[in-house]
């Protein structure tokens, strides 16, 4: 046996027994604080049923119905133009970007899942994919985390932009990611001729291969958006408990002075290294934690900042489990979400410092009460907010993809 070989074993064989030991201590520690393993996962089942589950479901069912549709197919050959160069992708991954940055994490994942499961995209396309499109939505940063827990309106622009600006960043340098392995998928239906009669040719090729009726599509569709919500909320729920029990143990202290040493030496107040212990499993939490500390206004909004686009454990438990079948690594997504996170916080120092007015210019009033978020009207705004910024984002990207097309053919033609 090789020493490579006997390595890899040997890693096996500790990973086993971590992992046995860890379930093993919950479960016990489970029993000896039932009251606290109870309450947090009733927060658990709160949050998936008041603030995943009605604003994710629609989505998840719409965008089933366009892929079986071809619809999805018709838009990757229209942005084939604009995602390749920037982000070395097929252009369906437009369309697992707009409704991440419209709906928000794990939306992203969800789809580009379905793509790999499609042979739409490579494996290598896939993790290049999730690495930049894991977002959160709009209305989080805006309405839940500037208006709701730090009750400053304005900073809501400042984390989105620095969010956003950070994710392209991220996807531009993952462009280079695995480029030993980059097999792209070709087909010859979208490599000649009018981008536009290319478009409807997929469309068209898609459904037929399909070959679902619309009543079967929509049966399927709900049927699979339901797992893969329940999915999600069996996640939150256990990280949820896992997250209290390992904090009622004690367990948490070390990565508290942990962080404690690193704030310190950043020159940030050590009263936020709590919020980051939290915030590294849960982000919700972390980020109501970050704005009740005690500590100057910006250096929570950097810490909230990398909050969010680190998103936190248990979203990255959702993500796993959803990609879990289709081949996806997660070691990259990881790496992406770290860089992220970096990226988001110098952003937020920067535009809260030295280029202050432009988070100034592109703030505006945020007409969002958090207060009842239970209400079915509630979540009907938030659904349409969410369905226009689709519209919207995909609108643009469109339209940019095509001016590209069009200067590539017209350049091809004064060449000849």
């Amino acid at each position: 046996m090789s020493v490579r070989e006997r390595g890899s074993r040997y890693r096996s064989h500790l990973l086993t027994y971590f992992l046995a030991f860890s379930i093993v201590f919950i479960t016990v520690a489970m029993v000896i604080y039932p009251k606290e393993a109870f309450d947090s996962a009733m927060t658990g089942l709160n949050l998936w049923w008041n603030v995943v589950f009605s604003s994710l479901v629609p989505f998840f069912i719409l965008s089933e119905i366009l892929m079986g549709l071809g619809v999805v197919n018709f838009i990757g050959v229209l942005l084939e133009p604009f995602m390749r160069p920037l982000f070395n992708v097929p252009g369906v991954g437009a369309f697992a970007m707009s409704m991440g940055l419209a709906s928000g994490y794990p939306m992203d994942a969800v789809i580009t899942c379905k793509f790999r499961r499609n042979q739409m995209c490579t494996e290598v396309e896939a993790e290049r994919l999730l690495a930049f499109t894991n977002t959160a939505d709009p209305l989080f940063m805006f309405g839940a985390v500037a208006v709701g827990m730090f009750g400053v309106p304005e900073l809501g622009a400042t984390i989105a932009l620095a969010h956003y600006l950070s994710s392209f960043a991220v996807g531009l340098i993952f462009r280079f990611h695995g480029k030993n392995r980059d097999k792209q998928l070709t087909d010859s239906t979208c490599t000649k001729g009018n981008i536009l009669v290319r478009s409807f040719r997929a469309l068209y090729k898609q459904k037929q291969d399909d070959n679902r009726s619309f009543s079967e599509l929509l049966g399927d569709s709900v049927k699979s958006s339901m797992n893969t919500i329940l999915q999600i909320g069996g996640f939150i729920i256990l990280f949820s408990v896992f997250l209290k029990i390992i904090s009622v143990a004690g367990l948490t202290n070390f990565l508290d002075h942990a962080f404690a040493f690193i704030l310190n030496v950043l020159g940030f107040s050590s009263n936020l290294s709590s919020a980051l212990v939290i915030g590294l499993f849960e982000l919700d939490l972390g980020a109501l934690a970050t704005s009740q500390a005690d500590a100057p206004l910006l250096e929570k909004a950097v810490i909230v900042s990398a909050l969010i686009a680190w998103s936190g454990l248990c979203v990255h438990g959702q993500v796993a489990s959803i990609i879990i079948e289709s081949g996806i690594r997660m070691g990259p997504y990881f790496a992406a979400r770290f860089i992220h996170a970096v990226l988001a916080a110098v952003f937020t120092l920067l535009f809260m410092g030295p280029i202050n007015t432009v988070a100034k210019v592109l703030s505006f009033p945020v007409m969002f009460n958090m207060g009842s978020t239970n209400t079915i009207n509630f979540w009907l705004i938030r659904i349409e907010q969410a369905g226009k910024q689709v519209i919207i984002l995909l609108g643009i990207v469109i339209s940019l993809s095509i001016i590209i097309h069009l200067i590539r053919s017209l350049y091809f033609c004064i060449r000849r």
